[in-house]
């Protein structure tokens, strides 16, 4: 067995791990519960879970997804977070090698983990996630490399105006979107979403993030209004597009740009 290969399993492990807590996060913080006490416990009969029932991915499977107290059963979801998150934690590290870049970025992915699944069951986006983002992503940008430059750095001064751009841009779609229909079409926890990339990311991300988003959101929500028969009122929530297209981004954001440009000398 190679060192490589070693490697990059304890690199997965260890997303796989952090994935684990980051399901803590997504049951806990939409309900005002604190992430560190109680230790975890069933949701069902709130036994705590043994230590070796709590192995990321090789716990579900051994307990055969129920509870060894109560037989409830556990979602699906708890494995899955920790394997998207290894998963992702890996490819950055391939990406990125062991950089302070893999490093600051992982938290920004991790982070965006936790936004999608809460946003997809509460349509919320927890201040207590973007704002500290917007915080880290601004000092630690002296020390990312720039997705689209990987020679330099994303810097201050890219990630201040990222932060400007990417709050101030959604937040006059909002706010035009509500002059003109006198309706909440968008949330403020998009706005700090998005600011929070522009801050780990830089502005030249923010375009790309925006106009990915919304296809992505524009295809995938004629796709559920014409499976489910829903008009056009349908309440999408807006933050997992935002995750995605800032994934699409940091592992293909150089090219995918350039093809896109080429497009216009041929």
């Amino acid at each position: 067995m190679s060192q490589s290969f070693l490697l990059y399993l304890f690199v997965f492990l260890f997303g796989a791990a952090v994935g684990s807590f980051l399901n803590v996060c997504i049951w806990r913080l939409p309900r005002g519960e604190s992430v560190v006490f109680p230790p975890s416990h069933c949701p069902a009969c709130g036994t705590s879970i043994r230590w070796h029932d709590n192995i990321p991915l090789i716990g579900y499977l051994l307990l055969r997804g129920r509870c060894r107290s109560c037989g409830g059963r556990i979602s699906l979801q708890y494995p899955l977070v920790e394997l998207l998150n290894g998963l992702l934690t890996l490819f950055l590290f391939l990406k990125f090698g062991p950089s302070l870049t893999f490093l600051v970025l992982s938290l920004l992915l991790w982070a965006l983990v936790a936004i999608t699944f809460i946003d997809l069951e509460h349509q919320i986006i927890p201040d207590v996630i973007s704002l500290p983002g917007i915080i880290a992503g601004f000092a630690a940008s002296f020390a990312i490399l720039d997705p689209l430059h990987p020679s330099q750095t994303v810097g201050w001064l890219n990630s201040l105006i990222g932060i400007v751009a990417g709050g101030g841009s959604l937040l006059l779609v909002a706010t035009a979107y509500h002059f003109l229909t006198k309706k909440e079409g968008m949330g403020g926890g998009d706005i700090k979403l998005l600011a929070m990339m522009g801050a780990f990311l830089g502005w030249r991300a923010v375009p790309f993030i925006l106009f990915t988003s919304s296809l992505l959101g524009s295809i995938i929500g004629i796709a559920l209004m014409v499976t489910n028969k829903k008009d056009s009122k349908l309440a999408i929530p807006f933050g997992p597009f935002l995750s995605m297209a800032a994934v699409i981004y940091i592992f293909w954001g150089r090219q995918l740009i350039t093809w896109y440009l080429s497009l216009g000398f041929r």
